[in-house]
């Protein structure tokens, strides 16, 4: 019988992971079109006109192609095409040999519970307001977070000079709570009026898991 899921992905390659705990490992990725939210810095075209549509199929085929041993499924949110990426996983997961790295927002708790057994790596990018414009769901975030323990979790998020106190007091305890570590990722390009070292400090003053990892594929211009 012929798989009828298919699903519009943006772009598929490899490259050098420039982000979190894994920075500097060779991963394919798999960017996916849909997105709930509108961050004001994301540069991403998720029109589906210039996308390619795949089967689950032939999306199996081309990950065979590229040579790295993690898939990085990202967006856009991959969890909005979680029917898609369960018969994916559920049919294909052992065949590929790979280890699979799902990057969310962390707030499409009720679909990752649905693929949540074939999941390996999850990188949570929580999206504040003062960097993204979108309001901050820290509820949300905790509920996907009760879900994600389930596997290898940390968090990431982006700050520029606007961050606030209270962001960074909510986030650092979020990640104290469930003794998560917690990447700080300076937005690019930097600006002059960022005191990375003072917003380091101030995180550090709540919680000490945390580290300092830019986005290093921007400024190594990688993909």
């Amino acid at each position: 019988m012929q798989n009828t899921f298919n699903t519009y992905i943006k772009e598929i390659f490899s490259s050098i992971q420039g982000e979190g705990l894994y920075v500097g490992q060779k991963h394919i990725f798999v960017r996916f079109c849909k997105c709930n939210l509108n961050c004001k810095f994301c540069d991403t075209d998720f029109n589906i006109k210039n996308a390619k549509k795949y089967s689950i199929d032939e999306l199996s085929e081309k990950l065979k192609s590229l040579d790295a041993d993690v898939v990085s499924f990202t967006g856009g949110e991959p969890l909005l095409d979680w029917e898609f990426l369960k018969e994916f996983l559920k049919k294909y997961k052992n065949k590929l040999n790979k280890k699979i790295y799902l990057e969310t927002n962390g707030t499409c708790y009720k679909e990752l519970e649905k693929i949540i057994d074939y999941i390996d790596i999850i990188a949570m990018d929580i999206k504040l307001k003062s960097a993204t414009e979108e309001e901050n769901n820290f509820s949300i975030n905790e509920a996907f977070i009760k879900t994600a323990l389930k596997k290898e979790l940390f968090i990431k998020i982006v700050f520029d000079e606007n961050i606030s106190n209270e962001e960074i007091k909510e986030t650092a305890n979020l990640a104290k709570k469930y003794n998560l570590k917690l990447i700080l990722q300076p937005k690019m390009p930097i600006s002059k009026n960022l005191d990375i070292e003072e917003i380091f400090e101030k995180f550090y003053s709540y919680y000490h898991n945390i580290f300092l990892i830019p986005q290093t594929h921007k400024f190594l211009n990688l993909a």
